[in-house]
């Protein structure tokens, strides 16, 4: 297997640059900050995924035309993210403009001033957005799971936050969030692709030297594990919908190995995956059937996603409960077992193959556990894998008794 040739360089600042050669043509920049929407506070939930769209609307070089711009006029990509633990900048881009990227986003992270005007402006955009995750039912129905698989925690908020609080974030809200969460033992920085590594560093270590240096990031109590429920609810869909889910392993479990392939098996991307298998193939009961893990710092869930015509509906529900009852029962046979390996490996590779992937992946990945593996050696931790290793996470977290379910029945 060939080694993620990834160099991990500390700048002076104490922020971390992964650099990746690449002989395409093609450069990729991703900036990382741990700063998500799990470090809010309680009052100024959606804060942080409106501060990823503000900042784009002026800094103290720049003017919202420039910036949006910048890249586009030379074919290149500009675009953030927010998620439950991080916010993430990144660009895509010809390799010539490699430092056309750098400093634009590296203006954008220090240099951001957020016009009250514009400010005003982008509120109304994002209550539009939240109004159309409110159109989307599957949208709606995993926001409304993690609020009640999370309450009272703020893993449960959701992401956009809601009409009243993001009416009221404020200029100081953003920029008191910029000082708290942008600095530079923060920021992992992500780079595939043609440029010099020397050069990348020393115009990094340029742009990046006034940037504050130390984050005071405190991590909330871990969520109580939730009292299972089963909630029922009429919606105006043309489809009915129901998420399964339960407890799942942190980040930093040893267990997450075995659970990735386990949820991969159960219900991953392949059209063999025994859900599909079941569900779709052999009963033609449902369009839409897939189960996913998600982890986080302290604590992870998966979960089962249907989607069906209404009078298919708890049929549905009934085969995937039983694919999970013969998992929490049997766990894998060897066979199941090595195949699955050979399956969700080689989707690890084929994804690998991608470098915007590659990017974000390997700037995730230093964010949490501040190292990189090699493709070799992750190799190697799924393929030491056992049964008996199986057949424990499936005893632990697919427990009948532990399972909540939400499902949006159609009216």
């Amino acid at each position: 297997m060939k080694e993620n040739n990834a160099e991990i360089i500390t700048l002076s600042n104490g922020s971390r640059l992964c650099y990746v050669k690449s002989n395409s043509r093609v450069g990729h920049l991703a900036f990382f900050f741990k700063a998500g929407s799990r470090w809010e506070g309680a009052n100024k939930v959606g804060l942080a995924h409106f501060l990823e769209h503000c900042i784009f609307k002026g800094t103290t070089k720049r003017s919202a035309l420039n910036i949006l711009s910048r890249l586009d006029e030379v074919g290149g990509d500009l675009n953030a993210y927010t998620a439950k633990e991080e916010i993430c900048l990144h660009a895509t881009f010809l390799n010539r403009y490699t430092m056309r990227a750098l400093d634009l986003m590296s203006d954008l992270v220090q240099n951001s001033t957020f016009p009250e005007k514009e400010i005003e402006k982008e509120k109304e955009v994002i209550i539009d957005e939240i109004n159309s995750y409110k159109d989307s039912p599957v949208d709606k129905m995993m926001d409304e799971f993690d609020a009640l698989f999370y309450p009272n925690h703020p893993l449960g908020n959701n992401i956009l936050g809601s009409k009243k609080t993001v009416k009221a974030f404020t200029k100081k809200d953003l920029l008191d969030f910029v000082a708290t969460f942008f600095t530079a033992e923060n920021l992992v920085i992500s780079y595939v692709g043609n440029y010099s590594k020397s050069k990348l560093i020393e115009k990094a270590e340029e742009k990046l030297k006034d940037m504050p240096r130390n984050a005071n990031i405190v991590l909330e109590s871990p969520p109580v594990t939730v009292t299972p429920f089963e909630i029922r609810k009429k919606e105006s869909n043309y489809q009915s919908h129901a998420i399964l889910g339960a407890d799942a392993p942190n980040y930093r479990d040893d267990e997450r190995s075995a659970m990735h392939l386990i949820i991969n098996y159960l219900g991953g991307p392949a059209m063999n995956s025994r859900l599909n298998l079941s569900i779709r193939e052999k009963y033609g009961l449902a369009y839409h059937v897939e189960a996913n893990y998600n982890s986080y710092e302290d604590t992870g869930f998966w979960g089962v996603l249907l989607s069906s015509d209404a009078k298919n509906l708890n049929k549905s529900i009934e085969l995937a409960k039983k694919e999970l009852q013969i998992l929490y029962d049997k766990g894998m046979t060897p066979l199941q077992l090595k195949k699955s390996k050979y399956q969700f490996l080689s989707q690890l590779s084929i994804g690998w193959e991608q470098n915007s992937s590659k990017a974000l992946g390997n700037g995730k990945t230093l964010l949490v556990f501040n190292k990189l593996d090699s493709l070799e050696e992750i190799y190697k931790k799924f393929e030491s894998v056992t049964c008996e290793e199986i057949f424990a996470v499936c005893q632990k977290y697919l427990h009948p008794e532990k399972l909540s379910m939400l499902v949006y029945e159609n009216k």
